[in-house]
C-alpha cells in the first residue's frame, strides 16, 4: 500500500510519499538493514532500548533470514517482547505518538484497504474534529530513513502516529466490515450464479420436477402395480450400482510415501501458512484448540492463525482472550448477517489471509504437528493445478458408544479408503469439512466457499474439479471426537445430507454441459458417490419395510404367493441390504489399525441401526431443504480427557 493512497488531502503528508519508507526490506523478503556482523548504528541504538544485546540481535536476524520473515516477526513471536512494548519503544525512539488501539470508525475505507490485512503497514484516519493523520507500522530495517525524514521535515510529526500490526488490522476489519460482509454474501452468486446454492431449485429444475411428479401420479393412477414394479427395479439397480462402486476402495492400500519426504524436508524459507478456524459457542474447547495449534511444526513467525467468531458470540471471544494465545493468533469477528453459516465466516476471514497456503480446522480438531509440513511438501513438489489436500480424520472416542463406533467406521471408510482411491483415479473429491489445505490464490480465484451451502466442503471439491483443478490426500491425521448424543448426531448428519442435496442440485442444473466439462467418467463418479449415497439413505428403510412385508407373506402363504420376477427382485433387495452393511464394515475395518478395531469390539453389530439413523437424517434433510435450507445445525463440542 502506498502512502499517497491516503495522503492526497494533506500537503504535509504528501511529503511522506517521497521522504518516508515504512519498510525497507530487500527484494527477496529478507531483512536488508540488519547485518549480524555489522548492524546499523541506528538499529542497534533502538534495539538496545529494548534490552536486546548483540547476541539476541544476531539470533533474531538469522531467524528472519532463514524463515524469510522480519526481525519484528521473529522477536515478537518469541514472546520476549510484546507488540505494544516493541512498537511503543519504536514510537518513543522516533519521538512520535503511540496508539496501541485505533478507532476503526475513523479509518478511510478504500477498495484496496484489505491489502492492509495481509501486510499491515499504514492506514489513514479522519477524525471528525481534527486533521487527518496516518497510523504507521514501521520496521527496524527502515529506521535510519524514518529518523532522517523526520529530522529534515519536522512537520511530519503532526501527521504520523505509530501503532501495532494487530491494532491496525483490527481497525481495518472494523472499517471494511459492511463492504466485506456484502461481498462475502453476494460475490459467488453475483459472479457465477450457476455455482451457488442460494436458489434451491432453478426455474428449469422446478419445472422438470413438477412434470415428473405429475407423470408419476398419472402412472400410479392408471397402472399402480406396474408403476411400483418399475420404480422398484430402477431404484434397486441404482442402489446396487452405488454398492458396487464402493467395492473399488477395498483393493487399495494406504499411500504413505510422503511421510518420508516430510522427515527429509530441506531447510528453506517457509511460506506464511494461514489457518482458519470457524468458532461459534465453542468456549469449552478454546484452550484445547489453541494448545493443538501451538503444537504445529511450523515457525510461529510464519503462522497466520485466525480464530473466526460471530461478533455477538461474546463467550467464545472472551474465552480466546483469556487463553492469551500469542501474536500468531488473531480473532476475526464476523458481523451478524444471514445466512449464519460456517462457509460465510470462512470466506469473510479469507479477505485477510496472509498465507500462500490456507488450512481449515474445526474447533475440536487436534491435527498432527507435522501436517502442515506434509501439505507444504506436496504442494511444493506438485503441479500448479493441485488446489487442495485433504488430511484423514480419525475418531478418537470410538469406544464411547455404538454411535461413536459406527461413526468411526464411516470416517475410516471415507478418509482412508474412498478419498485416496478417488485421488489416485484423478477424480473429484467431496472434501471433508476440516483439515483441508488450499493454495490460497486458487481458493480466492474459484470464489472460496458458498455461504449458502451447508456442506461447503463437498461443493468446493466439485467446483475445483469443474474449473480445472484437482485435489489429493495426505497421510498425517487429524483427531476428532464423534457426537455421543443421538440428537446432536442427528442434527449434524441432517445438515450434511442437506448440503449434499444442495450440491447435487447445483450439479444437476445443466447435467449434459457439466458432464462434458468434467468428463463423463468424473460426472458418473459424482453421481455414484453423492447421488448414490443420497439414494441409499433415502430408500434404505423402504426396502426394509418391503422385505418385512415379503417375509410376512412367505410365512403365511409360502413361495407360491410370488411370481419368479418378484422372487428375483426380493433376492436383489436382500443382497443389497446385506451388501450395504458388509461393504460398510469391510471398508471401515480394513483401513483401521488393530488398536482401533479393538476399541470398536462388537459394536459393529449395531450397523443396521446406524443405517436406519442415516435414513432418518436424510429424510429430515429433505424437509429442511424445503423449509429452512440455509439453517446451520450447530454441533456442540466438549474438550477431550487428558488421557486421549
Amino acid at each position: 500500500m502506498r502512502f499517497d493512497e491516503y495522503t492526497q488531502e494533506s500537503r504535509k503528508a504528501m511529503l511522506v510519499r517521497s521522504d518516508i519508507v515504512v519498510s525497507d526490506r530487500s527484494d527477496d523478503g529478507l531483512l536488508s538493514g540488519i547485518d549480524s556482523h555489522q548492524p546499523d548504528s541506528a538499529e542497534t541504538e533502538f534495539l538496545k532500548t529494548l534490552g536486546l544485546g548483540k547476541p539476541y540481535i544476531e539470533t533474531f536476524s538469522a531467524r528472519a533470514r532463514r524463515n524469510g520473515s522480519t526481525f519484528e516477526a521473529e522477536v515478537i513471536s518469541s514472546g520476549m517482547v510484546t507488540e505494544d512494548s516493541y512498537f511503543g519503544a519504536f514510537a518513543r525512539y522516533l519521538r512520535l505518538p503511540f496508539e496501541p488501539q485505533l478507532n476503526g470508525a475513523l479509518v478511510v475505507d478504500t477498495p484496496s484497504l484489505d491489502v492492509q490485512l495481509m501486510e499491515a503497514r499504514m492506514v489513514r484516519l479522519r477524525p471528525h474534529d481534527a486533521a487527518p493523520y496516518m497510523a504507521i507500522v514501521p520496521d527496524v530495517s527502515s529506521i535510519e530513513r524514518l529518523k532522517h525524514a523526520l529530522g529534515t521535515t519536522p512537520g511530519l510529526r503532526e501527521d504520523l502516529v505509530v501503532t501495532t500490526p494487530s491494532a491496525l488490522r483490527d481497525a481495518v476489519w472494523h472499517a471494511g466490515a459492511e463492504r466485506r460482509t456484502r461481498q462475502t454474501v453476494n460475490a459467488l452468486f453475483d459472479a457465477t450464479p450457476h455455482f451457488s446454492a442460494r436458489i434451491t431449485l432453478h426455474g428449469k429444475q422446478g419445472f422438470l420436477l413438477g412434470v415428473g411428479v405429475t407423470l408419476l401420479i398419472g402412472a400410479l393412477l392408471l397402472s399402480p402395480t406396474t408403476t411400483f414394479h418399475l420404480l422398484h427395479i430402477v431404484t434397486a439397480a441404482l442402489y446396487m450400482a452405488a454398492i458396487l462402486f464402493r467395492l473399488l476402495p477395498l483393493r487399495s492400500q494406504p499411500d504413505r510415501r510422503t511421510l518420508a519426504l516430510v522427515e527429509t524436508t530441506r531447510e528453506e524459507e517457509l511460506p506464511v501458512y494461514t489457518i482458519l478456524v470457524a468458532l461459534y459457542r465453542e468456549e469449552a474447547v478454546v484452550e484445547q484448540l489453541v494448545a493443538a495449534l501451538n503444537r504445529m511444526d511450523w515457525p510461529r513467525s510464519r503462522l497466520d492463525i485466525k480464530l473466526v467468531c460471530e461478533a455477538d458470540d461474546e463467550g467464545t471471544i472472551a474465552a480466546i482472550r483469556r487463553t492469551c494465545p500469542g501474536p500468531h493468533f488473531e480473532i476475526v469477528t464476523v458481523p451478524p448477517s444471514l445466512p449464519r453459516t460456517k462457509p460465510k465466516a470462512l470466506t469473510y476471514a479469507l479477505s485477510g489471509a496472509r498465507g500462500e497456503f490456507t488450512a481449515i480446522y474445526d474447533a475440536e480438531d487436534r491435527p498432527h504437528p507435522k501436517q502442515l509440513r506434509e501439505a507444504y511438501t506436496r504442494f511444493r513438489d506438485g503441479s500448479e493445478t493441485l488446489a487442495c489436500l485433504q488430511a484423514p480424520l480419525i475418531i478418537s472416542n470410538a469406544d464411547a458408544s455404538w454411535l461413536t463406533s459406527s461413526f468411526s467406521l464411516e470416517y475410516s471408510a471415507l478418509f482412508r479408503r474412498m478419498l485416496p482411491t478417488l485421488a489416485r483415479m484423478k477424480m473429484p473429491l467431496p472434501l471433508g469439512g476440516t483439515s483441508n489445505h488450499f493454495r490460497t490464490s486458487i481458493l480466492r480465484k474459484v470464489g472460496a466457499w458458498d455461504p449458502y451451502n451447508v456442506t461447503e466442503d463437498a461443493d468446493l471439491g466439485m467446483r475445483l474439479y469443474r474449473l480445472g483443478y484437482y485435489s489429493d490426500v495426505i497421510s498425517y491425521q487429524t483427531l476428532e471426537d464423534a457426537p455421543t448424543d443421538l440428537s446432536v448426531w442427528l442434527a449434524q448428519r441432517s445438515r450434511w445430507f442437506k448440503g449434499w442435496l444442495q450440491t447435487w442440485l447445483v450439479m444437476m442444473r445443466s447435467p449434459l454441459t457439466i458432464a462434458r466439462d468434467m468428463g463423463w467418467k468424473a460426472y458418473l463418479v459424482f453421481q455414484l458417490l453423492i447421488g448414490g449415497m443420497l439414494l441409499s439413505a433415502l430408500t434404505h428403510p423402504l426396502f426394509i419395510i418391503y422385505l418385512m412385508s415379503v417375509g410376512r407373506t412367505l410365512w403365511l402363504d409360502g413361495f407360491a404367493a410370488f411370481s419368479p420376477s418378484q422372487l428375483a427382485l426380493v433376492t436383489v433387495d436382500t443382497l443389497n441390504m446385506f451388501a450395504s452393511y458388509t461393504v460398510f464394515l469391510l471398508m471401515g475395518t480394513r483401513a483401521m489399525i488393530d488398536h482401533e478395531r479393538g476399541l470398536i469390539g462388537r459394536r459393529w453389530l449395531a450397523t443396521p441401526i446406524y443405517w436406519l439413523m442415516l435414513s432418518a437424517a436424510a429424510w429430515q434433510a429433505v424437509f429442511e431443504l424445503r423449509y429452512k435450507p440455509f439453517v446451520w445445525n450447530k454441533t456442540p463440542h466438549k474438550p477431550v480427557s487428558k488421557s486421549v
